[in-house]
């Protein structure tokens, strides 16, 4: 009895749970091979590198960013058809979308899709990752290797001026602990300034110069 109380309340929760989309590309020989990303109707998000990744990354989508998410793979009937174009094209690494939304889940595998919806759900998990990765850069940089800070935020800068990162907010705290730091370089601390004053503005930055 006691048993099957738990099972009741299991099945409760697995359908009282929240809509949520993963992406996952694989891609032997490339950097990274293996990119995961679990994204939450509520914005909340992961990233992995890993398929048991021990350090995985947590951040939260702008509610506009999940929306957009959300409203392509509805266009795209929760990806209960085939994206694959079936035409003989290179590898361009498998990828998986999958839907679960309490009980019910959904899923497909494509390598290439002519779909339009299909690529630009595709060109936001690219841009999520895209994202991730400089912060992963800017993360080991800050930590381990100062005089490496200025060019890991100028590479960041120059997505974030092509319009490639998404979550900004999450860099805020690499970007005031350089600011704040005087033991990084004075173009690094002005550099990180800037991007934190834009960030919290909600506006795009100039274009990057190269120092």
């Amino acid at each position: 009895m006691k048993r099957l109380g738990i099972a009741i309340l299991l099945f409760a929760a697995a359908l009282s749970a929240a809509p949520r989309i993963t992406f996952i590309k694989e891609f032997p020989g490339s950097v990274p091979a293996y990119v995961g990303i679990t994204v939450e109707r509520t914005g909340e998000a992961v990233y992995t590198e890993a398929p048991k990744d021990d350090y995985p990354i947590k951040f939260k989508l702008q509610p506009a960013e999940a929306d957009e998410i959300f409203t392509l793979a509805g266009k795209l009937e929760n990806f209960k058809r085939p994206l694959e174009s079936g035409l003989k094209v290179a590898n361009m690494g498998m990828k998986t979308f999958r839907f679960e939304d309490g009980a019910a889940r959904s899923e497909t595998k494509f390598n290439y899709s002519l779909d339009e919806d299909a690529k630009t759900i595709l060109d936001w998990f690219e841009k999520i990752s895209e994202s991730e990765q400089h912060f992963i850069r800017l993360e080991r940089t800050v930590k381990y290797d100062k005089l490496g800070v200025n060019q890991a935020l100028l590479l960041f800068q120059i997505s974030f001026d092509r319009k490639r990162i998404v979550a900004a907010e999450q860099y805020l705290p690499l970007l005031d602990r350089v600011a704040k730091n005087d033991t990084y370089l004075n173009m690094a601390r002005e550099r990180a300034a800037g991007l934190a004053d834009i960030i919290r503005a909600g506006q795009q930055p100039k274009q990057a110069k190269s120092e």
